[in-house]
């Protein structure tokens, strides 16, 4: 009987970063970033670094770039609604962190195999290797802090933050309310003005519901609080 084929990883690794885990309104969004031998010092020339270091317009400038000019990337983006939901029942978010890292890691293996993986530290590190499927589990994984220092994490935040602004944007247009990022006073400002407008409910289709920040905004709206 042959013996199976065993196919070298292409060189390079793969980078993940997540966006919108500290912002009330909006998405979570996790990416992963497929970085080829050789091409960390092209992407530090064309600026890449720790989104929460790049101005919005410049991050989506180069997203675009990245899009365009390196194949392999996963952008998982899990809106207010659903990311309520899996919240609802994981009540663990860096469980629910780990999900969306494990599915953009699986995501790029399925087109293209590579060695490693490098993450953020967050939480249990079986967290990320237990969500992983099976793919996954035949690479390694590097979870860091501060892994934002490594060019494909870098990436992968670039892209993430540059998703989360975007459909910041369209949630805004669609509830007709400016949304800002964070979890500020002017944050806390524009959702009593929401709830307001829509009512208590509407705070489940455009914001992580279980942030304190929900308390003070029904308080301040005087409005009975969300079930």
């Amino acid at each position: 009987m042959a013996e199976p084929k065993l196919f070298a990883p292409e060189p390079g690794h793969i980078g993940t970063d997540e966006s919108g885990k500290g912002d009330y309104f909006g998405p979570l969004v996790i990416a992963a970033f497929f970085m080829p031998a050789g091409q960390e010092g092209v992407l530090r020339e064309l600026g890449v670094k720790d989104s929460k270091k790049t101005s919005d317009a410049r991050c989506r400038e180069i997203a675009e770039i990245l899009k365009r000019g390196y194949p392999y990337h996963s952008v998982i983006a899990i809106g207010p609604e659903k990311y309520n939901e899996l919240y609802g029942k994981l009540r663990n978010l860096n469980r629910l962190l780990a999900w969306g890292h494990a599915r953009a890691i699986e995501n790029i293996l399925e087109r293209i195999s590579a060695g490693k993986a490098v993450t953020d530290k967050f939480g249990d590190e079986k967290f990320v290797r237990n969500a992983l499927l099976k793919k996954g589990r035949e690479i390694e994984l590097v979870q860091m802090p501060r892994a934002e220092e490594d060019a494909a994490v870098a990436a992968a935040s670039i892209l993430a933050r540059a998703e989360f602004l975007t459909r910041l944007h369209f949630l805004s247009k669609d509830v007709g309310v400016e949304l800002p990022k964070g979890a500020s006073d002017l944050v806390e400002a524009a959702a009593v003005k929401l709830v307001r407008r829509k009512g208590a409910d509407v705070l489940d289709k455009v914001a992580k519901t279980h942030f304190k920040t929900t308390v003070r905004v029904l308080a301040a709206a005087g409005v009975a609080r969300l079930v």
